[in-house]
This record gives structure tokens, sequence and C-alpha cells, in this order.
């Protein structure tokens, strides 16, 4: 039933809990318990009923226009929409999903997003989180949070009560679902850099414990992208340390931020991932290559910081799709460098991504 669910979740996540240590094992515990641990048994005969039927009634045909959960303001309508607002929630639409084979599509704030213009052809589930006070952190520096909650709201509470680790959170406009699963990171650090465990809903409507060995994390990159099991992320646990100077190092940041990136424009951040070991960054290759304000219908680079493209008006996916091409080719027999994307293109039929 929705309801058992509903109330064993409510005992499992917490929207914001910054727990002592003996309400978790260590890190090197938690990756040996963690592979493949089951926190709720997969879906029953008896669950399917209530569970999906209720989550299905609160679901919209063809009325949600995904340029509206975009901070690009880009993409056509998707065949399925449902906003959520609890784990539980969340976790029935992925077994809807599921029992109903729908191509599934978990979004948080649609920060590093390019929808097609045609939308998308599933379930499209938007993960927003209540607003809600967050506990006090314990002693350990231990902070777990539902993948809905905002990334620079953690960032900004975690600094001002003395913990590093998660500075650079603040000027990341996404969620901490998003911000796992993207390696999210900037000034030095990423989140890879304090996570502890993940907690995944599959797409056969199980939930999983995965610690911190079972989840690779690159550059812009962790392993759970690569997930084809993988259904969304439900919570994150990271684990901080002590900093008297976490609030100052992080209004630096945030006052670099705002002088350096067009922070005020439609945008999905930044465009292209950054050579590695080139002692150079994608947003300087386009700038030496004389990009800075080329536009293609309504997408234009941005003049503040050339790693951006921005929607200056009607810019359609074709066009941002046209400029990216277009910056990759000059960059590459100019420079010999071939950039690769960062934003994730979201097409509109699933089996041609």
């Amino acid at each position: 039933m929705l309801l058992s669910t509903e109330m064993a979740l409510r005992n499992l996540w917490p929207l914001l809990s910054i727990t002592p240590s003996a309400a978790h094992p260590s890190p090197s515990v938690a990756s040996h318990a963690a592979s493949n641990r089951l926190l709720f048994p997969p879906l029953t005969t008896e669950d399917t009923p209530a569970s999906i039927l209720d989550i299905e009634r609160a679901t919209l045909r063809n009325r949600k226009l995904l340029r509206d959960l975009s901070t690009f303001s880009i993409g056509g309508p998707c065949s399925l929409f449902l906003e959520v607002h609890s784990p539980a929630q969340l976790l029935s639409a992925a077994r809807l999903a599921r029992a109903r084979s729908l191509p599934l599509l978990v979004l948080g704030r649609g920060s590093n997003c390019l929808f097609s213009d045609r939308g998308f052809d599933g379930l499209v589930v938007l993960n927003r989180s209540p607003s809600a006070s967050a506990e006090p952190i314990g002693p350990t520096g231990r902070v777990r949070a539902w993948c809905g909650y905002p990334f620079n709201r953690l960032g900004v509470q975690t600094a001002a009560e003395g913990w590093g680790g998660l500075e650079f959170a603040g000027g990341i406009p996404g969620t901490v679902g998003g911000a796992a699963f993207m390696n999210a990171g900037a000034d030095g650090q990423e989140t890879a850099d304090v996570v502890e465990t993940v907690e995944v809903v599959t797409r056969e409507g199980e939930v999983k414990l995965l610690g911190r060995e079972d989840v690779s994390f690159g550059y812009r990159w962790s392993s759970m992208q690569e997930m084809k099991e993988l259904a969304a992320i439900l919570a994150v646990t990271f684990r901080l340390h002590p900093s008297t100077a976490a609030r100052n190092r992080q209004r630096m940041f945030l006052d670099r931020r705002r002088k350096t990136q067009p922070i005020g424009d439609r945008s999905a951040g930044s465009v292209f991932r950054n050579p590695v070991g080139m002692g150079v960054t994608a947003g300087e290759l386009i700038d030496i290559a004389g990009l800075k304000g080329f536009e293609i219908g309504g997408a234009k680079v941005s003049e503040l910081h050339a790693n951006f493209i921005v929607n200056k008006g009607g810019a359609t996916a074709k066009d941002v799709l046209a400029l990216i091409g277009y910056i990759k080719d000059r960059v590459d027999r100019l420079f010999g460098i071939q950039l690769k994307e960062e934003i994730r293109y979201v097409p509109y039929d699933h089996n041609s991504a």
C-alpha cells in the first residue's frame, strides 16, 4: 500500500537530517554493507493497485512544456507529467513507469539539460522538496539530504554552521540528486569529495543503498550515469569537515561567480567540459576563437563567459545544437582540441539517445 510505504519512508528519509555517528556506520563499513542492499522490497501484487493508481490519478497528459522546467527555457511538451513532494511519491512514480513500460525522466531544477523541441515521449517527474528547516549538524559533520533538496541551500547552511566541503555548492542552482549524478563542482571542489552513500530507486521499483566504493566519479561524471537500472536518486549522505573559514570562502566563491558568469540569463550552465591536462579552459578556447557574442537563431555565446550559451529570446534546441556544433568545429580546426559537452541533451525518443 502507498500509505504504508509513505510511513516507512518518513522514518527512512527526514527531508534534511544531519546526524551523529551512531546513526550511520563508518565509510568503510557502509561501503562493505551497502552494495546491492535492498532498503525496501520490490513491488508486489498487493502494492500495485493502490500505489500505482493513486500516483496515476495525479499525472497530467500532454499539458506540461519542458521549457517551463528548464533554466534554458527550451523544450516541447512531455507526454506525461507528475510533480512529487516526497521520497514515497518518487518511489511510486518509478514503479508506475515500470508497470506501464514508460520511459522515465526525473528532474530537479532542470539546470543542466537541453530538451528537444518536440518534448519527451514518456513520464517526466519533477522532484520538488517541501520547504523545511535543517536540523542542527551533528558532531561528525555527516549530513543526509533528500535528492530534491536545493544544493545551493545545503551549501549555504553547512558553511554557515562551520562545516567545509560544500562551499562551492552555494552557487550551483541544482538539487542534491542532480549534483551527485553529475558530480557537480566549482572552485577546486566537487561533490564526490564528500559523498559517503547514495540511496537510489531502480527501474524495478527497488530501493538500494550504494556505498562510496560502489560509485565511481570523474570530472562532471559519475558511474550512476551509466547504470541502466537506475530510475532516480532518492537521498545522498555527505561527510563534511569542521572549517572556521567555510563561510568566508563561500562568500568569495559567490562574489567571483556573480562577476564572471551570466547568472541572470537563461542558460544551462557550462556547456563544455574543460579539456583535461591542457592547461586551458573551454571558455578560454572559445574566447580566443573569437566566438563571444556569436549567435545562431535565439542562441548566443555569452559575452561575459564564453562557456555559457544563453537564450536571448525564442531560442530552440535546434539553435543551441547548431551553435554547439559550430563552436566544437571551430575550436577543433584552430587548436586541434575536441570539446565535449557538459550539458545533457534529452531527445524526444529515449531510444535515439
